[in-house]
C-alpha cells in the first residue's frame, strides 16, 4: 500500500485513487476484513474494478496467504458451471473417469469470488443458496459433505432488487449474499482520480512497451476530465494503452486520445428546467439523436414516477405513441 504526501492514499492493494469516494471504499474494505467469513456483495457498473475490490478484501485479510479462486457466472453454461463449482466424483457422468475437485474445494481457507452473480441461472441459484445455508456441499455424484471454510464474495453490475421483483433472482439468495454490500463508484463520480489513473497507466504502459513518453498536454488533460467514461476504469486503461502504442510523440495530445470512437454512447444527462429551458450535457464526441430521445423519454418517466399516461402528457404525445417509443428504445418501464 502506497501513501502520498499529506497521507492521501494513492495505491491501496492495487486500487488507485485519493478521491473522497475511494477513501470511503478503502474504509469499507478495512471494516470487512476483520471477519474472515462474512459474505460480501460488490455492486458497480461494468469496468469499475469489482474484481480488484474482491482481491483487495482478500489481500487485506487473514486469508491473504490462502487461495483466491474466482468464477465468472456468464462464462460457462449451467451444466459446466455446476461441475466447475462443486467438482465431481469418478463415474458421476459418462466422461468423469476420475474424481475432480471443484473451485469451491480449491478455495478452502481462502476466498471464493463469484463474478456476475446476477447472470447465474435460477436453478443453480437454489443450489448455491443451500451451500451457503448449510456451509457444506457435495461433489456432483458424491454422498460426502465437504465443509465450506472460506469467505464468499459476489459481484454484479445488474440491479438485483429489480431482478428479484421480476422473478429472475432468488430473494432469499439476495439477502444471503447481501450481508455486507460495497458499492464501487463509476469513474464519472470520482473525477479527482481521472488524471491520477491516466498518468499511472501511461507510465506503466510506457515502461512495458519501451516507449519514451513525458505525459499529457493540457488540452489532453481537459479532454480526459470532461469525457464521461461510460466504460469506466477499464475504458480509461485500454485507451491509455492504445495511445502509448500508437502515439509518435513524447507528449500525448488531444487528438491522440480519440475518445468515444467505436463506443456506443448512452445515458448522458438531460436536464429539463422550467417550461422552455432544456440543458443537454454533450460529451466531446456528441450524442446520437436516438440516444437523446431515449434520455428524454426516461426523464419523463422518472418525473412521472413511472406513470406512462402522465409521462406522455408531459411530452405532449398520446399514450399509444409514448408506448411505441418506449418499445422502440427498449425501455423497460
Amino acid at each position: 500500500m502506497s501513501i502520498s504526501p499529506g497521507d492521501q492514499i494513492i495505491n491501496f492493494y492495487n486500487l488507485i485513487g485519493k478521491s473522497p469516494q475511494m477513501k470511503k471504499l478503502y474504509e469499507d474494505i478495512k471494516r470487512v476484513v476483520h471477519s474472515s467469513t462474512v459474505t460480501v456483495l460488490i455492486l458497480g457498473e461494468s469496468g469499475t474494478g469489482k474484481e480488484l475490490i474482491a482481491r483487495a478484501i482478500h489481500n487485506a485479510s487473514q486469508q491473504a496467504t490462502k487461495p483466491f479462486v474466482e468464477i465468472n457466472c456468464t462464462a460457462l453454461p449451467e451444466s459446466l458451471l455446476e461441475t466447475e463449482l462443486f467438482g465431481y466424483e469418478a463415474g458421476a457422468f459418462t466422461d468423469a473417469r476420475k474424481t475432480k475437485k471443484g473451485l469451491l474445494e480449491l478455495a478452502d481457507g481462502g476466498t471464493f469470488f463469484l463474478d456476475e452473480i446476477g447472470d447465474m441461472n435460477i436453478g443453480l441459484q437454489s443450489k448455491l443458496l443451500k451451500v451457503l445455508d448449510e456451509k457444506a456441499f457435495r461433489r456432483v455424484g458424491g454422498i460426502r459433505n465437504i465443509d465450506l471454510k472460506m469467505r464468499i464474495i459476489a459481484a454484479t453490475n445488474r440491479d438485483l432488487v429489480n431482478l428479484v421483483q421480476k422473478g429472475k433472482f432468488r430473494e432469499d439468495l439476495y439477502y444471503r449474499l447481501n450481508v455486507i454490500s460495497i458499492r464501487v463508484p463509476p469513474l464519472r463520480e470520482r473525477s479527482q482520480d481521472i488524471l491520477l489513473l491516466a498518468e499511472y497507466y501511461l507510465f506503466q504502459f510506457a515502461a512495458e512497451h519501451h516507449r519514451k513518453i513525458r505525459g499529457f498536454s493540457n488540452a489532453a488533460k481537459d479532454l480526459l476530465l470532461s469525457y464521461p467514461w461510460p466504460g469506466n476504469v477499464r475504458e480509461l486503461k485500454n485507451t491509455i494503452e492504445r495511445v502509448v502504442l500508437l502515439s509518435s510523440s513524447e507528449l500525448i495530445s488531444y487528438d491522440d486520445l480519440k475518445l468515444g470512437e467505436g463506443h456506443i454512447v448512452k445515458n448522458y444527462p438531460v436536464n429539463i428546467r422550467g417550461s422552455q429551458k432544456i440543458e443537454i450535457n454533450f460529451p466531446p464526441q456528441g450524442i446520437p439523436l436516438d440516444e437523446l430521445e431515449k434520455a428524454v423519454l426516461e426523464k419523463a418517466l422518472e418525473t412521472a414516477e413511472g406513470n406512462k399516461a402522465k409521462a406522455a402528457k408531459l411530452l405532449h404525445i398520446t399514450r399509444e405513441k409514448f408506448r411505441y417509443k418506449l418499445k422502440k428504445h427498449g425501455i423497460d418501464s
